[in-house]
Formats: C-alpha cells, structure tokens, sequence
C-alpha cells in the first residue's frame, strides 16, 4: 500500500476555497478545480516508488491482479476526483466505447495531432462517470420533457424564443430535441447573443426556476448554451446523493464539492459554456435525443457496512465508508487495484493516517485495513 501525492488542476470554472477548506490549508486565490488521484499520464499521482503510471507499467499484473489487466488491459480502468466547481463546467457529451475507437481511429488517419485544440478523441475509449455530492451540488443532467422544455423558454416571453417553443410543441420527442437543440447551436451568432441577452434579463426578472439559468449567463453572456442549458434537468444533489452520466447524456456541473470517478479517458465533446472547441455536428451525432428522469443515486447497504454506489459500468466501482468513533476495523480486500480517499474525520488506511483530501493506493490482492472516525470512499473496478 502507498500513500499518493496528487496533483490539483487549476481550471478557470473550479472553485477558489472548496478543496482548501477539505484539505485544511489557506487558499492561494486560484481556482483549484480538481484534484486527480489515477495514472492518468496527464497528472499521474505520485508514489513513494515514482509516478502511479510508471509503476503500474513496471510490472501491471502485480499492481492492477491478472482479471483487471485481461479484461481491461494493463492500465488502471479509472480517474478518481475531487471536484470544485465554483463557476459552470461546458455543456457536454461523452462517446461510447464504438463512437469513440471510430473517431479515435478517423482523427488518427487524417493526421490530426494529438494535442490540437479542435481535436475530439484524444483516445479511444469511452467516458461514462459518476458524481458523488460531499456538499450541496447542482448540475445539468440529460433532456427534459419537451413540453416542460417549452414551457419553461416560453415562459421568458422572448419572441425570439417562440419557434423553438413551437417545436417542441409539435414534433415527437427525438425529433423536437433534436430540431431546437440543433438550431440554437446552428444559429446566426449575432442573432442568438441578442436572443441570450434578452433571455438573460427575464430569467433575472422573474428568478425562481430560472435562477440556475440566470446564473450560468452571469459567467457566459450571450452563450448559446444559456438556451440549450434550459432543455434539461436541473438537478441539486445533498451530500452522498450522486449521478451516473452514461453515454451521449447532455450535461454540465454548476456548482459544489465532490468525488468524481471516471473510465481512463479524455474524450469530451462540447456544445456551449465554453471557450474551447465546439464541433457542432459530431456532437449532434453523438448526443442521445431522448427525455430522462436524471436518477439520482442513493447508496446501498453492503456488507461490513460498505455503502456501494450502483452503475452499469464494469472500469470503476465507488463506495464508501462511514466509519462512527469507536467502531471496529474492517479489512477491505480486493483482487482488482483500489484507492482509498477519506473526505471527513480522521481514518487510518493500513499503516498510514488520512485526514480529509488524503488517499491511498493499494494493489490489487493486498488487504487494506480501515478504521477511526470519518468517512472514507473506495474506488475499485469490477473485473
């Protein structure tokens, strides 16, 4: 087992205190966005025994157990998060796992570099991932209802507004999403900055249900995302509530603190509330056009008190543990690779002590000890 050094990404959108108030220590000022606990190659974390990435590719089946690297490959599956927003994240989608070898591979053979701006797969894998609240948190989270999505524009009393109102009135579902999300996206730049602005204004006015929107064209003025933001669900989770965003499900986080887990992957593609690249139409073909409950998770009792957060995704499994002072250890073993990240309290991870933004790696087959008075999450894969 090894205690990990993590890196803290510095995003424009990410909050100023959040992380420093969990960690203990004096803000710098800066927005400190995310703090990236993985082998991701971008911010590796840091063992005793060198970079996470490093060790694992030094001997693969030690760290990560010989069922994670024959269904996954010799990579840990997942990215683990604390996230901070403090302003919108963009407006996006995430590939499947056949969407994203496709464009990987078309990108590749048309030679465009890895790290070019406008380029959308940056890998070949897919991103599904699940938040998990350790404060209040609210985000955007796949389509509404295209009657209440009307509703809601035609509410603002923005004449502009009234054709997008018209058809989600009239046309099936997938095709009225399509159709308004499609034309806010396509329409002339001006034209929507002026629709925007006026939007703006009236959601101010009359707050309410469109306190959240008012809010997000604070920190993107005249942003067609402003209008597409509007066609989902809004959503504000309490502490240890979480959402799972599959494939092709528009979303955005807006604000708060929590535990992020991902499949290893980069692909992101964006449709607003953002100052990188928007490729419209990929992002048209990869969005799903249907009306979701957004199904907030709640986690389930396990054994020994483990506390699982459901999805349908095999690279991660997150769970926690809510230890009460004085109760008794619990061994957590595994065959496949773990991290252990305490966000509450004081607990100890075999031979090493977490305070609250600490964490652990242990490889896959060792057993890891956990006891004190917190809470403790447990990010694994199924394998």
């Amino acid at each position: 087992m090894d205690r990990l050094s993590n890196t803290i990404r510095p995003y424009a959108w990410g909050s100023t205190t959040a992380i420093p108030q969990l960690l203990g220590v004096e803000p710098t000022g800066e927005p400190q966005a995310e703090m990236w606990m993985g082998a991701h190659p971008g911010a590796p974390s840091r063992l005793e025994r060198g970079p996470l990435n490093e060790v694992i590719d030094a001997d693969p089946e030690a760290e990560l157990g010989a069922e994670a690297v024959a269904k996954f490959g010799p990579r840990l599956p997942f990215l683990l998060k604390l996230l901070a927003a403090g302003a919108p994240l963009s407006l996006q989608v995430h590939p499947d796992l056949a969407q994203a070898k496709e464009g990987y591979a078309d990108e590749e053979r048309r030679g465009v570099p890895i790290d070019a701006p406008f380029r959308n797969y940056k890998d070949a894998n897919h991103k599904p991932e699940l938040i998990c609240a350790l404060t209040p948190f609210d985000g955007l989270c796949g389509f509404r209802d295209p009657n209440e999505a009307a509703d809601l524009l035609a509410g603002l009393g923005v004449d502009s507004l009234k054709p997008y109102v018209d058809l989600l009135h009239a046309h099936p579902e997938e095709a009225a999403l399509r159709e308004v999300l499609t034309a806010v996206l396509s329409a002339d730049k001006d034209a929507m900055t002026a629709t925007v602005t006026e939007a703006t204004a009236a959601a101010e006015r009359l707050g309410g249900a469109y306190a959240p929107y008012a809010s997000i064209a604070r920190h993107y003025p005249g942003d067609p995302g402003v209008i597409a933001a509007m066609l989902l669900n809004y959503v504000q989770l309490q502490p240890g509530e979480a959402l799972f965003l599959g494939a092709g499900v528009p979303h955005a986080y807006l604000n708060g603190l929590g535990v992020e887990i991902m499949a290893n992957s980069d692909n992101v593609l964006r449709c607003g509330l953002t100052p990188k690249h928007v490729d419209v139409p990929e992002l048209l073909r990869i969005v799903r056009f249907e009306a979701t409950d957004p199904g907030v998770l709640r986690p389930e009792a396990g054994p020994d008190g483990e506390e699982v957060y459901e999805t349908p995704i095999d690279e991660f499994r997150l769970s926690r543990y809510v230890l009460p002072e004085g109760s008794a250890a619990r061994e957590v073993t595994a065959r496949t690779p773990q991290i252990l990240l305490c966000t509450a309290g004081t607990v100890t991870a075999g031979e090493f002590e977490l305070a609250p933004g600490q964490s652990v790696f242990v490889p896959a087959g060792e057993t890891a000890e956990i006891s004190g008075n917190g809470t403790i999450f447990r990010a694994t894969v199924v394998a």
